[in-house]
């Protein structure tokens, strides 16, 4: 998820009453939230190599080990560095370091958590398998989750401030927000099944791989991706209704007569297949010569196609 959600996850975890139990409970249970994306500056190597590299190490077993330690001794650092300096602020609670510990740990699990809700990926066993997971349940910024988020946080700490009763908002707003994760996982299980019948039905194919795509906004609708061994298409499933799948199909490897093209230029190691979930190969023209595209089909929008998307150069004689 962004960054954002992961944030407001960690500030309404803080109010459902945790926050009163150490000094710098808020900050620990922010920056805990958001620490395994320290993977982002992947980025900075351009290329495709940060597709290979993000959800990864930072997100397994060992890092959830490491990272909440890490900045346990941040945090530890930081107090005592106030307190020497006499900057303490002393409305500060006093540190519990037990329990500041199992705050860094609280936050930090909380971001592979929501990270799996979507269909991007994570490598929740890294560096031990390098297996993707997907949740299929949530799109990647979803403002509905951020409205739950945003109301929980600011109607508790409103209540808070004016002496009422401030955890209980905090509550009910994790408790909403399960029941809103749950029915999206629901409709997305549903909205395969529907659309392995309707394959089978229009085309006569048994799909081997179905994805129920989060669309943003829109959470009652999934964009149905399927393919087999050979082809793939996509539909639209809408909650309450039914699957339309779309008449036309296409070959994995458009215009790759016999997977040459393909098997010269790309090895099993490029980072673009690595990540790829549903990869689509295409022969095209750029700058006047052939090219190799290599594309997902849960990133075909044009918005957002270039980055997740990987070109080589093919020679004269077609390889």
């Amino acid at each position: 998820m962004d960054n954002l959600t992961h944030s407001l996850v960690g500030a309404l975890i803080g109010q459902t009453g945790l926050k009163r139990k150490t000094g710098l409970a808020m900050p620990t249970l922010i920056i805990a939230a958001n620490i395994p994306d320290i993977d982002a500056v992947a980025t900075l190597l351009g290329g495709q190599q940060h597709l290979a590299l993000r959800r990864g190490l930072t997100h397994g077993p060992i890092a959830m080990l490491v990272l909440p330690l890490m900045l346990w001794g941040i945090m530890l650092w930081f107090d005592r560095w106030q307190t020497h300096r006499a900057k303490r602020p002393e409305k500060r609670l006093p540190l519990h370091k037990g329990w500041l510990l199992a705050l860094a740990y609280i936050g930090c699990l909380s971001h592979p958590l929501f990270d799996w809700f979507n269909s991007y990926g994570i490598r929740l066993l890294e560096p031990f398998s390098s297996q993707w997971f997907y949740g299929d349940t949530l799109f990647i910024i979803d403002i509905w989750l951020w409205a739950a988020l945003i109301a929980g946080v600011w109607i508790s700490r409103r209540r808070e401030r004016h002496g009422a009763s401030w955890r209980a908002p905090a509550l009910v707003s994790f408790a909403a927000i399960g029941a809103y994760i749950l029915a999206n996982g629901l409709m997305s299980d549903r909205a395969e099944q529907l659309t392995a019948e309707a394959v089978r039905q229009k085309h006569d194919i048994v799909p081997t791989l179905i994805v129920a795509n989060p669309v943003p906004v829109q959470f009652w609708k999934r964009e149905m991706l399927w393919r087999n061994d050979r082809l793939y298409g996509q539909g639209i499933y809408t909650a309450f209704s039914t699957v339309r799948v779309d008449d036309t199909m296409r070959a994995h490897h458009m215009g790759v007569d016999d997977k040459k093209a393909f098997a010269a230029n790309v090895t099993a190691q490029s980072p673009f297949l690595f990540w790829a979930r549903m990869p689509v190969a295409q022969i095209i023209a750029e700058n006047d010569k052939k090219a190799l595209r290599l594309s997902d089909q849960r990133f075909v929008d044009p918005m957002v196609g270039d980055r997740f998307s990987e070109t080589f150069p093919i020679g004269e004689d077609g390889k």
